[in-house]
């Protein structure tokens, strides 16, 4: 049986992981956006588990928002770094400076 401690549990170890992703990786932007995801993830469950705890469908539907605006996020950011890397020959942070107008 899953109880509530379980599941905060695992969103909160998600959320972690997601957190540490960022600031023990800072060097590769694509890491930086999977942990973003996974950040977006644990909190997406986190309101569809209170949403069925509560027998209330807000949450879910704020779930359905999140994770279709991680995703448009995710896409736009993507499609930015394959334009930058046919630019460059390079995806860093160090240089992404070069990029300011």
């Amino acid at each position: 049986m899953i109880t509530q401690l379980y599941c905060e549990n695992y969103t909160f170890f998600l959320f972690l992981i997601g957190v540490l992703g960022i600031f023990l990786n800072q060097k590769s932007i694509i890491i930086i956006i999977m942990s973003l995801e996974i950040m977006f993830l644990s909190v997406s469950f986190n309101f569809i588990f209170f949403s069925i705890y509560l027998d209330n469908i807000i949450g879910q539907l704020f779930a359905l928002a999140i994770l279709t605006v991680a995703a448009s996020e995710s896409s736009i950011g993507l499609a930015i770094l394959v334009v930058y890397y046919r630019i460059r020959n390079t995806i860093t942070i160090e240089l992404m400076t070069l990029t300011k107008g």
